[in-house]
């Protein structure tokens, strides 16, 4: 008989859809909050965690699921051409849909009808992740200053300049606008896309950003406030 993983939460984020979320965890600075399955919405299984500043997250790739795999796959960093095996990348198309996060816990926080929830910050999860564990961040043993990144560590400074009309920026909540902007410094476009003429856009929050990229230069176009259902 096959063990099967349990969703014992999910996690509320500003990002609604896959485009636009941070390549990595902690990129950006951005609370969240992990909402617990009815069935282990008990305060016991928290006890003790508030002592830990971070945490571990293991999460499912649930918009991204395939049901055969590749033994190698085209990272976007690396143009989309160049091939590496899927077990030297983070990508999510792999055997098992499985991601790992390291998150910055803010605490705990009571919920009316949820239980106690956990805020955090810098998630790289879409809206609605499901999350099948959680566990403490250990820095003696989890943190390697001296480790080497291969091929991701080839472009660690790739930002770009960004220019947010101040009539546009003030539409954002103040306490998202610093996340938003460096999000769009990270250069949220597919590394294998670039067209000085192409305007992008994606979800953030209850709004639709539009920018275009020139020249190493991100300008925002056009803002629009999605209207709830």
């Amino acid at each position: 008989m096959k063990n099967q993983l349990k969703i014992i939460a999910h996690i509320e984020t500003d990002f609604k859809t896959k485009f636009g979320i941070p390549r990595q965890s902690g990129l950006v600075d951005l609370e969240a909050l992990i909402i617990f399955e009815p069935e282990y919405r008990n305060d016991d299984a928290l006890r003790g965690i508030e002592d830990f500043s971070h945490l571990w997250l293991i999460w499912n790739f649930s918009k991204a699921q395939r049901h055969t795999w590749s033994p190698t796959v085209r990272p976007p960093r690396l143009g989309g051409n160049k091939r590496i095996g899927v077990f030297a990348t983070r990508s999510p198309f792999r055997p098992n849909p499985i991601g790992l996060s390291s998150v910055k816990l803010l605490g705990k926080v009571k919920t009316p009808n949820q239980g106690t929830a956990l805020r955090v910050s810098g998630a790289d999860l879409m809206n609605g992740t499901p999350i099948y564990d959680i566990k403490p961040y250990l820095a003696y043993t989890d943190s390697h200053p001296d480790a080497i990144g291969g091929f991701a560590d080839k472009k660690l400074n790739d930002s770009l300049e960004v220019e947010f009309p101040p009539d546009l920026l003030k539409i954002i909540p103040e306490n998202k606008q610093n996340a938003l902007l460096e999000l769009l410094s990270e250069d949220p476009r597919p590394h294998y896309i670039s067209d000085n003429n192409r305007i992008y856009g994606f979800e953030f929050s209850d709004f639709e950003i539009k920018f275009k990229v020139e020249d190493g230069l991100l300008t925002v176009v056009e803002l629009n406030i999605i209207k709830k259902a």
